[in-house]
């Protein structure tokens, strides 16, 4: 900071001081003071401001190379906040409690974003590794026999994954696509069934569906979210009979198959969480019911999941204050 810049800084405190100055003289002048000592108090008046300003100019160059110091020896200069000296000055304590408050914001809002940021990588990291599953196996199966209904079933797997990756990079999105609009469920549970139907048939699932209502949401991410509940039933309990009813407002689909133990039912929604099942089958990437629940919050959607190991897994969607039967 130059001298210049910190006199004009003070340019209204002086005026004040010089027009006390101009007062106090003709004052002085009316008392009939001499002027000898009108000019010793004057020039006494004159050497304390000048004193006052190279003093506080002092003091606040130093303060303000100590900030650069501080600046300069931060990789993340959003942190200087945290680092600020507490202030003297009550207006000047009023800007450090602003600025503490801004600043500490300003982290949270970094943490969060180097957060999101890990755990994109990771996912994009295990979806690579899960999708060249079914791509080895495209190759295998050109490579062999090139059956037409083994290659459909593989390429389905890549395009459920795909369709799982593109849905997590839109929720990461600040804009929201959503079209809500009136429709029956019954048509999108069919279009669920059907586009899984290779899947479904390769894992020897049997399925019932049963029940219609109108509603008002967004057609394609509800479709989707019936998807990953027919793509879980077929990974991870082949074999078994789902049923799909809807009605009173309700969406529930319930299978036979292995179930989930009671301790990990609280966290079967979790980012990441792959459970027992999981962790037994392996190449699962924990994101299906993740993005199942997130979805619902956007769509105002009530989630419940009920289960029993080896008996049932049912889960039931409510679309409150959404429907008219």
């Amino acid at each position: 900071m130059k001298f210049r810049e910190f006199f004009r800084s003070k340019a209204i405190t002086l005026c004040f001081l010089g027009i006390g100055g101009i007062i106090i003289t003709v004052f002085l002048l009316y008392s009939k003071v001499s002027l000898g000592l009108i000019g010793i108090a004057i020039g006494f008046l004159a050497l304390l401001v000048i004193c006052w300003l190279v003093c506080n100019y002092l003091v606040e160059r130093s303060k303000l190379n100590h900030l650069f110091q501080l600046q300069q020896q931060l990789t993340e200069p959003y942190l200087l906040g945290e680092l600020l000296p507490l202030p003297n000055n009550l207006v000047e304590r009023q800007y450090y409690e602003v600025m503490k408050i801004i600043s500490r914001s300003a982290i949270g809002i970094v943490e969060q974003s180097v957060r999101e940021k890990e755990e994109y990588c990771d996912y994009v990291e295990s979806w690579i590794h899960e999708i060249k599953t079914p791509l080895t196996a495209c190759s295998l199966i050109l490579a062999n026999d090139a059956d037409p209904r083994k290659l459909k079933r593989e390429l389905k797997r890549a395009d459920n994954l795909t369709e799982s990756i593109l849905y997590y990079a839109r929720m990461r999105s600040v804009e929201r696509d959503n079209q809500i609009q009136r429709f029956q469920v019954a048509p999108v549970i069919n279009e669920a069934v059907k586009s899984q139907m290779e899947l479904l048939i390769a894992a020897n699932v049997s399925i019932d569906v049963s029940g219609d209502f109108m509603v008002y949401s967004d057609q394609k991410p509800l479709c989707f979210i019936l998807k990953q509940l027919l793509i879980n039933s077929a990974k991870y309990s082949p074999g078994c009979h789902i049923v799909i009813t809807a009605e009173n407002g309700t969406i529930t689909v319930e299978d036979n198959g292995i179930g989930i133990p009671k301790h990990e039912l609280g966290r079967v929604t979790e980012r990441g969480f792959t459970g027992t099942n999981g962790r037994r089958l392996g190449g699962s990437t924990g994101m299906g019911l993740y993005l199942v629940k997130e979805l619902c919050n956007q769509l105002e959607i009530s989630l419940e999941i009920q289960s029993e190991p080896s008996k049932y897994t049912r889960i039931s969607f409510t679309f409150p204050n959404l429907t008219k039967m």
